[in-house]
């Protein structure tokens, strides 16, 4: 699930505190809510676009949004871009690909590191 914090400390409560994408939580982890009768209006316009934030999310974490360069000599290309929905192979050779892509965290830092030698960096 995704959401706007209100009235939180950015600076003291976030590594990012500029951050205007949304908090990121885990449904099965929340233990208990309340339902208020608050309501809001967000122009259309103005909204936020879920689609283009989950293509550069990657597991539960978010972050800054960054551009990320590795190469990748496994076995499936279409495995590593099936997973990095904006990625984009800028180069290729006998050794493998170089793929780019945009992604938001820390997350991606854990699904590299789990394709063990098939990804350089």
């Amino acid at each position: 699930m995704t959401a706007f914090l209100q009235d939180v400390d950015r600076e003291k409560e976030f590594e990012n505190s500029g951050d205007l994408f949304p908090t990121i939580y885990r449904i099965d982890r929340i233990c208990s809510f309340h339902v208020m009768d608050e309501h809001f209006h967000v122009p259309y316009k103005d909204r936020f676009k879920e689609g283009e934030f989950r293509k550069r999310v990657q597991f539960m974490y978010g972050g800054k949004l960054e551009r990320i360069r590795f190469r990748y000599i496994g076995p499936s290309l279409e495995a590593v871009l099936d997973r990095l929905p904006t990625a984009k192979v800028i180069h290729e050779d006998s050794d493998g690909w170089v793929i780019s892509a945009e992604v938001f965290g820390k997350g991606i830092e854990m699904w590299l590191r789990s394709q063990g030698k098939w990804v350089v960096m």
